[in-house]
């Protein structure tokens, strides 16, 4: 590649990333989710568009996960435990027991249904049995529902990848043999072996973070971040559920008390999005719009059986026995939003060379776009019809810090030693120029926000927020008190620097 080239590439990644990033607000007002938008972009710009061709499949098969474990990163550590943690067992129990019953209906429905092959069918239950993290957080993150449902929602979207993948890599050997105790064996086995290195990574990289002093504020959101990918590596390497590593790590350090938390929010949110922008363009690319007409057909009757009977199955199986209410059972069974997970689920038979798989693809793909444009937008009607949610129901409310540059203010810290001045002078007295102000005091190791009759004492350490217009006659003032007291100009002291 040559420079002009490297230029031209990195200006049309660049367009193409503001351009999704301007979409996302209209996909966000009507409902959708935002990968829908990112999918069309990759198609317009692929073979069936501006002829970009893309045809390898092992590559976006390792970008797609690789995408993946920083999603769920990002979704671990914009998660609550507390909203979590009471709905665990019944998030486990659906996203490991439901997603076998999903696949094993919908494999017999595309069996019986479509006459596809066992391997095909069982691939295709695998591929589309697991809820899409991404498209849940989009997406239900937005609606006032109620904690616990909320937590449920997402506790399941965040732990059922893992069976998902590691199903779809048993039915993707050739040839086809499972045996049933084997393949619970295994999936049992990479699951607790990926919690445990989740919630060890998690354990130790906070107890690092929090006792350790980074040179620079920036690099503990990189080094948090970096905490989860190291977790998801390692459980990879060590043949374990990479996946479901990432999420716990990210869950146990957002429970962590880290310093400069909602700087590493921003800083995951961010790299979430740059993923699943980058990752849902790139498999538009890899789709082409030429070969999807001929499988619309299988792809909706897939759907169908998916929506109105495998998940409601396994909604109904899983959570009955956790006395979940019957209206948060519909809700869930609607809910279960498919997005990336499924479409790079099944680029893997693809490369393991599952013959006839490329159609899985198609279908897949299909299934995807259509079902996610019936049921994103109806979510929040769905969930008012069903009592989940009032129509004046107030949104959660973030707090956010921002930055001082952006706000156009600067800090100031500084102690008055017993020698000083300062001392017994009050807020009011000090009269600092504006607008300049004294926002809190740090005495005894005790802080409060002092009142205009704030007596000053030795050895408190103030804080004072200014601009840089007023930083340098804040200093003046602060420097001319201390050394003459409050009638500083009296005596002709202003402050300046000896």
């Amino acid at each position: 590649m040559t420079l002009e080239q490297l230029y031209l590439a990195l200006l049309a990644g660049g367009l193409v990333l503001l351009a999704s990033i301007v979409g996302t607000r209209v996909a966000s007002r009507v409902g959708l989710p935002s990968l829908l938008l990112f999918l069309a972009v990759g198609m317009a710009i692929g073979d069936g568009g501006l002829g970009l061709v893309f045809d390898n499949y092992e590559i976006a098969r390792d970008l797609g996960i690789a995408a993946l474990g920083v999603i769920l990163v990002e979704g671990g550590l914009t998660t609550r435990f507390a909203d979590v943690r009471s709905v665990l067992a019944p998030a486990g129990v659906l996203a490991t027991v439901g997603v076998g019953i999903s696949t094993v209906v919908t494999a017999v429905g595309a069996h019986l249904l479509l006459g596809f092959e066992w391997q095909l069918s069982l691939l295709l239950g695998a591929i589309i049995s697991s809820t899409d993290a991404a498209a849940v957080f989009s997406v239900l993150r937005l609606l006032p529902l109620p904690r616990r449902l909320a937590g449920l929602v997402e506790a399941e979207s965040g732990f059922n990848d893992p069976p998902a993948a590691i199903l779809v890599l048993v039915f993707s050997a050739t040839p086809l043999t499972v045996s049933l105790a084997d393949t619970v064996l295994e999936i049992v086995f990479e699951l607790a072996l990926g919690a445990v290195i989740g919630v060890g990574a998690g354990v130790l990289g906070g107890f690092a973070l929090r006792h350790t002093a980074l040179p620079a504020t920036g690099m503990y959101p990189l080094a948090t971040f970096g905490v989860g990918m190291v977790a998801f590596a390692a459980a990879g390497t060590a043949h374990a559920s990479a996946f479901l590593a990432a999420y716990v790590a990210g869950m146990v350090l957002a429970s962590s008390k880290l310093p400069h938390r909602s700087a590493t929010r921003s800083f995951a949110e961010g790299l979430a999005w740059l993923a699943q922008i980058s990752l849902f363009v790139l498999l538009g690319l890899l789709v082409t719009p030429r070969n999807l007409p001929r499988e619309v057909v299988p792809a909706l009757v897939i759907g169908l059986v998916l929506l109105l009977v495998a998940r409601p199955l396994s909604v109904a199986g899983c959570l009955t026995w956790f006395r979940v209410p019957w209206r948060e059972q519909v809700f869930l069974s609607w809910a279960g939003l498919r997005g990336a997970v499924p479409i790079v689920l099944a680029t893997f038979p693809i490369v393991e060379g599952v013959e006839h798989s490329q159609r899985l693809l198609n279908i897949v793909f299909i299934l995807v776009v259509s079902f996610t444009l019936v049921q994103g937008p109806s979510l929040s009607l769905i969930a008012r019809r069903l009592g989940l949610m009032a129509h004046d129901a107030a949104r959660e409310i973030h707090v956010e810090s921002a930055p001082l540059d952006v706000l156009e203010a600067e800090l100031l810290t500084m102690r008055v030693a017993p020698e000083s001045r300062l001392r017994n002078v009050t807020i009011l007295e000090l009269r600092l120029p504006e607008p300049s102000v004294i926002t809190l005091i740090i005495r005894n190791g005790h802080t409060f926000v002092p009142q205009p009759d704030t007596v000053i004492k030795a050895d408190d350490e103030l804080l004072i927020v200014t601009n840089p217009p007023t930083r340098e006659a804040t200093e003046r003032r602060l420097r001319a008190v201390s050394r003459r007291g409050k009638l500083a100009y009296w005596f002709d002291e202003y402050g300046h620097r000896d």
